[in-house]
């Protein structure tokens, strides 16, 4: 599955920010830039595996910026890079790890997950 469309947009709920997605499935979704940033899958931020040694990241202090979204662009076929106000930009979101971060209602409730599988 591969994004057709992403852009920003108010989230009426919060009054934040948002991503809006299509997807070549049809699927129309979103994702908060909140959660975005929370689920930043850089090394920094979730830890990594290296030859079974496991590292996980120190605590960060939380900076001015840290969720205003001031950039993003493809990154070959497979995923989307992001830069946030806090000077952070190594996380690479991949196709996939972007549409299971989906906030809509029908992807929270499992309804799209359900679809896909019949």
């Amino acid at each position: 599955m591969i994004p057709t469309q992403i852009k920003f947009a108010p989230d009426e709920k919060t009054k934040g920010e948002q991503l809006a997605m299509t997807w070549d499935d049809g699927h129309r979704g979103f994702t908060s830039l909140r959660t975005l940033r929370d689920h930043c899958p850089c090394a920094g931020c979730k830890g990594e595996t290296i030859l079974l040694k496991s590292y996980t990241p120190l605590p960060q202090p939380e900076l001015p910026g840290k969720y205003k979204l001031t950039g993003a662009h493809q990154v070959g076929s497979y995923a989307l890079g992001v830069s946030w106000g806090d000077g952070h930009a190594t996380g690479l979101y991949t196709w996939e790890h972007l549409r299971s971060l989906c906030e809509c209602d029908l992807c929270i409730s499992g309804t799209v997950e359900q679809q896909v599988q019949q």
